[in-house]
């Protein structure tokens, strides 16, 4: 089993800063790429950003605003989310596509998502 943990959340105002983190545990062998994914109430879950061992990408929206890194001692992810805007509001989910121990294919796994509410 993977299993991916957020944590970090919580409600803030606009301007304000949070910073996300996701554990991940299990019998992983190989990352490809870690991100971050939101939904907000009643549209479609969109990339954020995400990063593989030598690049990263973000949305536009988040762009300048937004950072994601990773420590792979701690096999943990983060994204440093700067000067919020109302917008930002919606579920935050962690995913990471990656290869198993115990399978030769690469698959997506997700977190459970952890709530980001920015107050205008």
């Amino acid at each position: 089993q993977v299993q991916l943990a957020e944590s970090g959340g919580g409600l803030v105002q606009a301007g304000g800063s949070l910073r996300l983190s996701c554990l991940a545990s299990g019998s992983i062998l190989s990352i490809n790429l870690m991100g971050w994914y939101r939904q907000a109430p009643g549209k479609q879950r969109e990339l954020v950003a995400h990063i593989t061992s030598g690049a990263t990408n973000y949305a536009d929206s988040v762009k300048g605003r937004f950072t994601i890194s990773k420590d792979n001692a701690k096999n943990t992810l983060y994204l440093q989310m700067n000067g919020l805007k109302p917008e930002d509001t919606g579920v935050y989910y962690c995913y990471v596509n990656g290869r198993r121990s115990d399978d030769h294919n690469y698959r997506n796994y997700w977190g459970q998502g952890t709530q980001v509410t920015v107050s205008s």
